[in-house]
């Protein structure tokens, strides 16, 4: 491959990624900047918090157990649902920066899936059972949920069109195949499906991930060395 060919290339993959378009954030970053240091600190407190569960928690007791005043909390938002949206918009896109970041543009579109998805199940790794319950029965919660997920989809998809067009795998569905192997995480994540699986939700989906990108590619191309 000729370095005309190969910036080419790597230069169509940037331009995969950056054409696909991520959720809106719950706090626009003008808004992150003013921040103070003490309510970043609580912020960050919360997630642990919520890993607990957060559907029938008060605002009252948040501030109980995080040691600060209801007037700090109003002042990060103006309810608890919004609260806790905030709290874990900022940990998926927090994820979802360093799975973007685990990309090397000189990579294929293959390695570039298995690494972006394998950072992404981070968000899934200490999911538990509450936090999965409140997810699946808090409405506003699930919608955020399933737009980050589908930014993933859409991520995964758009690198997968570029290994079909490379002919690195067949000419599949991609949109079916990025459904699958983005919503593995967020499946197992699931609070009825942890229960049965004999790993963490992310082990599961990193070693589901793997066998079906091994089944993905096509014999006698480039990418049959795949391990």
């Amino acid at each position: 491959m000729t370095m005309n060919a190969l910036a080419e290339e790597t230069s169509s993959l940037l331009e995969r990624l950056r054409e696909v378009p991520a959720p809106e954030p719950m706090i626009s970053r003008q808004r992150e900047k003013e921040l103070t240091s003490r309510q970043r600190e609580v912020l960050i407190q919360l997630s642990d918090l919520f890993d607990e569960g957060f559907a029938e928690i008060t605002m009252s007791e948040i501030a109980s157990k995080v040691n600060c005043s209801l007037r700090t909390l109003y002042e990060i938002a103006d309810s608890k649902d919004e609260l806790v949206l905030i709290v874990i918009d900022r940990n998926l896109r927090q994820v979802g920066r360093s799975a973007i970041e685990s990309i090397d543009p000189w990579m294929t579109p293959l390695e570039a899936i298995r690494l972006y998805l394998e950072a992404a199940t981070v968000a899934v790794e200490n999911t538990t059972e509450a936090f999965a319950q409140d997810i699946d029965v808090v409405p506003s919660a699930q919608k955020l949920s399933k737009g980050h997920s589908d930014y993933l989809v859409a991520i995964t998809r758009s690198l997968l069109d570029l290994a079909v067009e490379r002919e690195d795998i067949a000419n599949v569905d991609t949109a079916a195949v990025a459904r699958v192997l983005a919503g593995l995480g967020r499946d197992f994540a699931h609070v009825d499906v942890m229960k049965d699986l004999r790993s963490s939700p992310k082990v599961a989906a990193d070693d589901m991930l793997e066998i079906i990108m091994k089944g993905l590619v096509l014999t006698g191309t480039k990418e049959n060395s795949w391990t």
